[in-house]
C-alpha cells in the first residue's frame, strides 16, 4: 500500500499531500534556502510533481521566484512556507517540516560549500548539486 503524508501551512488554510516515497531527502546549505527558511540549514524532501497534491486552499498559495531555478510557494494568509518547485530538476521540494509524519532520513548535504553550520554526520557533502542535476558532483570534506 502506498503511504500518503499530509501537511499544511502554519495557519492550516492550505493543505497538501505527498504520496509514495520522496526521490531524495537531505539538507541544503545554500544562502537562498537559509534566508528563505530563516535557519542555518534547510531540510528538503524532493518529490515528482505527480506525487504532490494541494488538497485545500490552492487559491491562498502565493509564490516568489528569485531565480528561474526555484519557485518558492507559501500561504498568503499566514506566510507559512509550503514547497519549492524546481522546474529544471522536474521535482518539488516539500519542506520536511511541512510533512510532520514523514520519517525524515537525510541522505546527502547539497551546497555544502556555503555552509554556516558544519554538520559531522557521516553523510555525503556535495559542493553544490549532483552532476545529474546540473551541479559539479564534487564532494567536500566533512
Amino acid at each position: 500500500m502506498t503511504q500518503t503524508y499530509k501537511g499544511a501551512c502554519f495557519c492550516g488554510a492550505v493543505t497538501l499531500e505527498a504520496t509514495g516515497a520522496p526521490e531524495a531527502m537531505g539538507y541544503c546549505h545554500c544562502r537562498s534556502c537559509r534566508s528563505w527558511s530563516a535557519g542555518p540549514v534547510n531540510a528538503f524532501t524532493l518529490w515528482k510533481p505527480e506525487a504532490v497534491r494541494v488538497t485545500q486552499g490552492e487559491e491562498e498559495i502565493a509564490s516568489f521566484a528569485k531565480t528561474p531555478a526555484s519557485e518558492r510557494q507559501y500561504c498568503r494568509k499566514c506566510g507559512g512556507h509550503l514547497m519549492t518547485v524546481h522546474p529544471g530538476f522536474g521535482l518539488i521540494d516539500v519542506f520536511a517540516a511541512t510533512l510532520p509524519e514523514l520519517p525524515f532520513k537525510a541522505a546527502v548535504h547539497v551546497n555544502y560549500a556555503e555552509t554556516v553550520l558544519p554538520m559531522k554526520d557521516g553523510l555525503p557533502k556535495l559542493k553544490d548539486f549532483p552532476a545529474e542535476l546540473g551541479g559539479s558532483g564534487e564532494m567536500v570534506a566533512e
